[in-house]
């Protein structure tokens, strides 16, 4: 088999980590809310500062790369010294970065994370060049994909439309991994959805999406509109079917968490690495979990995606026929 080339569309941002902080111990106000608190006018000392890069395809394409596949992104960053570590980061990764358009308007997305002890953040985000997308901008002719992986684009229904249809009209399959901007136009959403070979969600959004409380009910319901699904639940693990056979699978390894960003793309990305290999889906969700925990043990959404030389173990895993 051929080694796939993957393309991820979406977000590239400048991520800087403020951590180790004795002022960002989380408040809580009530059993279900807690929140960080900083006092205005007051100067809170920080002890440790990371750079890092980060959006939703940027991270995909840096497991795409580190699995050894073809990795390409496409998206929009601003002329910018973020747009410029975005660019880096990829480079020194092996990312084709040749899709890549630049905003004569926006400065390259921003975002400033503060770290809580507990792994949480509150994340101050200037989304920029991320967010204003130029359906004009992306065209797939010339890339040779076999596979897209979308993540998030603002909601840019326009851009998502034209990709959507282009990929179909090329023969390049699809993933898709929507964000609140498309989980806000459900309608519109479903009408993507034709177009889509992998839909991977959390049971919160795919309940906007199909009738259904529990994950196996819900992704049964989601085969309707796409061949392969995936429906996360945080702690409480995930489920997977191809129609053939349904994967359920826990926690991959009780780690401690540092910082959750990028846990998500990590989970996403390293299931279609294996996917599109041709890999069962029972690994492909074992990679998929393997990858995002690597991630959370680590600052920032790229230091612990893994390569591909890594040795995986067994985890709470269970697979049945549809």
């Amino acid at each position: 088999m051929a080694t796939p080339k993957l393309l991820a569309i979406g977000a590239a941002v400048q991520d800087v980590f403020l951590s180790h902080s004795d002022e960002f111990t989380p408040v809580v106000e009530n059993p279900h809310e807690s929140f960080m608190k900083l006092e205005l006018g007051a100067k809170a000392d920080v002890n440790n500062i990371t750079f890092s890069t980060g959006g939703g395809a940027t991270n995909a394409a840096v497991t795409f790369a580190r699995q050894g596949l073809h990795s390409q992104f496409m998206g929009t960053i601003g002329q910018d010294p973020a747009g410029l570590a975005v660019l880096n980061d990829l480079d020194q990764e092996g990312v084709d970065t040749t899709h890549v358009s630049y905003s004569g308007k926006y400065s390259t997305g921003y975002s400033v994370l503060l770290l809580a002890p507990s792994g949480e953040r509150t994340i101050l985000t200037y989304r920029g060049a991320s967010t204003h997308y130029d359906a004009a901008n992306f065209d797939l002719r010339g890339c040779n994909a076999d596979w897209l992986y979308v993540s998030s684009m603002a909601g840019s229904m326009e851009a998502l439309d034209k990709i959507f249809t282009q990929a179909h009209e090329l023969g390049i399959k699809i993933m898709f991994n929507p964000g609140k901007g498309e989980l806000s136009q459900p309608r519109k959403l479903k009408a993507l959805l034709d177009d889509v070979t992998v839909l991977s969600v959390n049971r919160e959004e795919m309940q906007t999406i199909v009738e259904g409380q529990e994950l196996e009910e819900l992704a049964r319901h989601a085969l309707h509109y796409v061949p392969v699904i995936i429906v996360s639940d945080g702690p409480n693990g995930v489920v997977a079917t191809d129609g053939k056979t349904i994967v359920r699978a826990g926690m991959y390894e009780d780690v401690p968490v540092i910082d959750r960003t990028g846990a998500g793309d990590a989970f996403g990305s390293g299931f279609l690495s294996q996917w599109a290999q041709g890999k069962s889906l029972k690994d492909s969700i074992v990679f998929a979990s393997a990858n995002s925990t690597s991630v959370v043990a680590k600052i920032g959404a790229k230091v612990g995606i893994l390569s591909a030389d890594v040795r995986l173990h067994e985890m709470p895993l269970s697979e049945k026929p549809f």
